[in-house]
């Protein structure tokens, strides 16, 4: 029996998965504008990446990894630094460059495959994990879930961590593919306004961890 997960483990864990990923965070947010611009195997690749870093961030906090938390706010303003000077970078990428489909003929796009958009995948998944508020609202959910779920053996743990990615899978998949059909029905204008919005938001994200760098770093009066 010890080897059986408890049943209530898969149905939370979806529902977590599905959760952190339809907030528009600035992970999120790219990732749905890579599907914009690169239709549904661009943002697949996008939001893979994310899924992946949310599972390591998931097993972490499933196992109960002190020392990772410890670390995390211990040094949680470098790594705010580093993220915010990656999403300010992204964001005046995105602002500036021109809007473009991968092709303006859907029977291209259907030639594309997830290899054609595989270096996507790193770059989400290291702006996961180097975004605190992820980190730690991670951490936060599966602190709070223990009073409701009780994961008692590495069998628990590994199908919780599953099936959050699971759950991302699923809203990265639906997301994508909704996008991806309805994409072809924006124009340059429309394509032009979502790369500023969405390089705007980038910024702005990315602006707030280094003020918060800036004025938590500074010396006391």
């Amino acid at each position: 029996m010890a080897f059986i997960p408890n049943p209530l483990i898969i149905p939370v864990g979806l529902i977590i998965g599905i959760l952190i990923s339809t907030p528009l965070g600035p992970v999120n947010l790219l990732c749905l504008q890579r599907a914009v611009e690169r239709g549904f195997w661009g943002g697949l690749a996008a939001g893979l990446g994310t899924l992946l870093g949310d599972g390591l961030i998931a097993l972490c906090a499933a196992l109960g990894v002190n020392a990772i938390s410890g670390a995390v706010r211990h040094h949680r303003f470098a790594i705010q630094l580093v993220g915010g000077l990656v999403l300010v970078i992204l964001g005046l990428r995105l602002f500036f460059t021109a809007p473009r489909l991968v092709s303006d003929s859907p029977h291209k796009d259907e030639n594309a495959s997830l290899a054609d958009f595989v270096w996507d995948i790193p770059k989400t998944f290291f702006l996961t994990i180097t975004n605190p508020g992820a980190v730690l609202g991670l951490f936060a959910i599966f602190g709070g879930i223990g009073s409701y779920v009780e994961l008692s053996s590495y069998i628990d743990v590994f199908t919780m961590v599953a099936a959050v990615m699971g759950g991302a899978l699923i809203w990265w998949i639906s997301a994508s593919n909704f996008i991806g059909v309805i994409r072809h029905r924006l124009d340059l204008v429309a394509l032009r306004l979502i790369n500023r919005i969405a390089g705007l938001s980038l910024v702005g994200f990315g602006a707030l961890l280094l003020s918060e760098v800036a004025i938590k770093g500074l010396p006391p009066v």
